[in-house]
């Protein structure tokens, strides 16, 4: 199989659905919380090297995406709609999790932090496993 063998609009869409995701976890949702758990004003936000962000986060998106398409393309058999969704999630839930967790952990960041974002991850990936699932 070859590495790149995956469909490629379902990695476009499923990286754009996670940024989706983002802007409405980080924005109505969590957007003040989030804000004062890392301690930042809106206008220090606003200071940041936003292109590099934005752009930063959507390769990362890009390769997350790639990579659970990747994942997908390498079983024999189609997988269902719900499988995917739900190894989706369980990527999230048992290397994404940890992993920030883990971060927080050494880096005593706050409980409230940790949660923000790791239903921001849940979520994400689920939205980009329904994406997977639904192209793929």
């Amino acid at each position: 199989m070859n590495l790149l063998d995956v469909n490629w609009i379902a990695v476009v869409v499923g990286a754009l659905a996670g940024f989706v995701v983002g802007g409405i976890w980080y924005g109505p949702v969590m957007g003040k919380k989030w804000m004062g758990a890392v301690g930042l004003t809106e206008e220090q936000i606003k200071e940041g090297r936003m292109g590099l962000i934005y752009g930063g986060a959507f390769a990362f998106s890009l390769l997350a995406s790639w990579t659970l398409a990747h994942t997908f393309s390498s079983y024999a058999q189609d997988l269902s709609f719900t499988v995917k969704v739900m190894t989706s999630f369980g990527v999230a839930l048992g290397f994404i999790v940890p992993a920030i967790g883990t971060n927080y952990l050494f880096s005593q960041k706050s409980k409230a932090l940790f949660f923000i974002d790791a239903g921001y991850w849940l979520l994400f990936y689920i939205a980009m496993g329904a994406v997977h699932a639904g192209l793929g």
